[in-house]
């Protein structure tokens, strides 16, 4: 970086969180302010303004809070009190957001739950929570059918929007309900520092943890995109993505809150109705995850693609492949990036664009930016200590594990999930002084020497094989600019006889992919370590609610012809290909007759 854009970038990133932390750091946890004091505020200052537009009705922000007001009554009614939990378990729509806001106001608290979940997944979700009740719109009964009698719930299950048999259905009784705003004694005591919603991590490793929002947590997710997108009432932003999700539902909202602007609210994301929409809806602004990005990016251009009044747009995910192809295809320049999970205190903001980057921090910042990047041992999974028994910061550009520390200040804060043993899981002490606790993201990153600070991989999900260090997300970078390739998830799978684990690629091809090219393509791109020793072709890819991929049914099937349907395939370097996994080839491996 030239001394001008280096003067320049400092000055945006000093300008930009100067107006996020001077917002932010303003927050008292002590306060009786609240997530419904927030809501409130807004509605007086836009009352007549657009909040939410929904296939074809477009909500006043007035509307919108008596239909908040409405859901509080009826919850009274149903014997919900301060301090319980109800279980809210619903597609995207403007009833959503309004019953949570409802609960807010009599100090309910409001368990975000995936709509993607049955089973006992679900179940378990309701359960760790310790929710009272559900309430779910009549799609989703069944899989609520699949868990309900794995987590009782004492004051029943309630459907909104149709009458489902065995369910309680309320909608007469919210439609009669009073209107107006609860008194707020109904919320007297009630703190700034005090949960007030749940929101689940994605699960794809595992069961999902149950994050706690506190009020302040919770503002704060609701305003810093509105001051790092410098977003105006007049904006319009295209929500796609499931309000169960900290992104849409609380930051995406949240900036059209802060801002009196408005929500163009959609059931589900689609990738070939994208752009239409936002040129019907007349979409100023967008809010994205890093494969919606690649969804759009694989579907044909199109000249809606520049038709849109877009120009602004918020996110995290975006792969530096992905993004300059979506910059020069869509024409939107300005995207904020962030890194930052539902639960943690380590936020990183992109204010200047610099593709590929999640964030910078610029060194006359790092005072007021506390997270750092400390040196990780890939194969034992734990940040490593020097002679004094401290960890070390990483170099520029050596790969580490992002960490942040756990001080009272409210952007420091860590208020944990609803299981304490998973809560400690996530606190290092020890790490630069006697005493000191400090949040593991769990996330692999590394920062250059201008700042810029770049994501690496999920820690596990980084192996080692031939002594070397492989990051499968630059692997799936280069296997996915193959032409053929759809997607393409990489992940270890332990050989017998071998040490680490070797590469796999579970590829879902457009129409066929050529493995020889395949081969060839990847010998270019990838050193020798890291290309993958195996290839899986699948007709679609596993993901979460909000586009993540699953691996962990990929990792335990393995290479394992018998465990799976798909075509799998071993590297052949004599014949530079890959040939197809029979019993006879799987016995070759095992046995170490084939060697990598």
């Amino acid at each position: 970086m030239n001394l001008f854009d280096g003067i320049k970038s400092d000055w945006i990133y000093i300008n930009g969180f100067r107006r996020i932390i001077g917002a932010i750091g303003s927050f008292d946890p002590e306060a009786e302010y609240t997530l419904a004091d927030v809501i409130q505020d807004a509605v007086d200052d836009h009352a007549d303004r657009t909040f939410i537009s929904f296939e074809g009705q477009e909500i006043t922000y007035a509307a919108f809070e008596a239909r908040a007001n409405q859901f509080a009554h009826w919850g009274q009614s149903v014997g919900l009190k301060k301090g319980d939990t109800v279980a809210l378990f619903m597609e995207n729509r403007p009833d959503y957001i309004a019953f949570w806001a409802g609960m807010a106001k009599i100090a309910v608290r409001t368990a975000l739950i995936n709509y993607n979940l049955s089973g006992a997944g679900l179940a378990h979700c309701i359960k760790v929570a310790d929710c009272k009740a559900i309430v779910m719109n009549p799609e989703l009964a069944p899989q609520f059918a699949s868990a309900k009698d794995l987590a009782p719930l004492s004051l029943g299950a309630f459907v909104l929007g149709g009458a489902v048999d065995g369910l309680v259905q309320i909608d007469s009784a919210v439609d009669k309900a009073v209107a107006t705003r609860p008194d707020k004694s109904l919320r007297a005591g009630v703190k700034g520092g005090d949960v007030a919603l749940y929101i689940y991590t994605s699960g794809t490793t595992g069961l999902p943890k149950a994050a706690k929002i506190t009020g302040v947590r919770g503002r704060g997710l609701m305003r810093v995109f509105k001051d790092a997108t410098e977003a105006g009432h007049n904006d319009r932003i295209l929500l796609t993505l499931p309000l169960y999700h900290a992104t849409g539902g609380m930051c995406g909202v949240g900036t059209a809150l802060n801002a009196g602007a408005c929500i163009i609210l959609r059931r589900k994301f689609s990738a070939s109705h994208f752009w239409q929409e936002a040129i019907q809806n007349n979409a100023t602004m967008l809010v994205y995850i890093g494969e919606l990005g690649r969804y759009l990016m694989n579907q044909p251009a199109s000249a809606l693609e520049r038709q849109h009044k877009i120009t602004k747009g918020f996110g995290n995910g975006l792969r530096a492949d992905v993004w300059e192809q979506f910059v020069a295809r869509t024409g939107i320049k300005r995207l904020v990036e962030f890194y930052g999970s539902t639960e943690g205190n380590v936020n990183f903001f992109n204010l200047d664009g610099k593709i590929g980057a999640v964030g910078r921090i610029p060194r006359l910042l790092r005072a007021r930016l506390p997270a750092r990047i400390i040196r990780f041992d890939v194969e034992t999974e734990e940040p490593m200590r020097g002679p004094d028994g401290f960890c070390m910061e990483a170099a520029p550009d050596e790969v580490g594990e992002a960490v942040g520390p756990i001080t009272g200040e409210v952007r420091q804060r860590f208020d944990g999930y609803n299981d304490e043993k998973q809560s400690k899981k996530k606190i290092l002490t020890d790490v630069f002084v006697k005493g000191d606790r400090w949040f593991r993201t769990g996330d692999l990153m590394k920062m250059d020497k201008d700042g810029y600070i770049y994501f690496v991989d999920r820690v596990g999900d980084t192996f080692r094989w031939k002594g070397e260090n492989v990051s499968t997300s630059e692997v799936e970078i280069a296997v996915s600019s193959f032409p053929g390739v759809k997607h393409a998830i990489v992940y270890g799978v332990a050989v017998p006889g071998q040490d680490g684990r070797a590469g796999m690629a579970a590829i879902t091809p457009k129409e066929g992919v050529d493995l020889k090219g395949l081969y060839a393509h990847l010998a270019v791109h990838l050193p020798a370590y890291a290309r993958p020793a195996f290839v899986r072709l699948q007709d679609e890819v596993e993901t979460t609610g909000t586009l993540k991929y699953r691996k962990v049914d990929l990792v335990k099937e393995g290479f394992d012809p018998l465990s799976t349907t798909d075509p799998l395939f071993v590297v052949d370097n004599d014949a530079q290909t890959y040939e197809p996994i029979t019993a006879e080839v799987l016995q070759s491996i095992v046995s170490g007759r084939i060697r990598f």
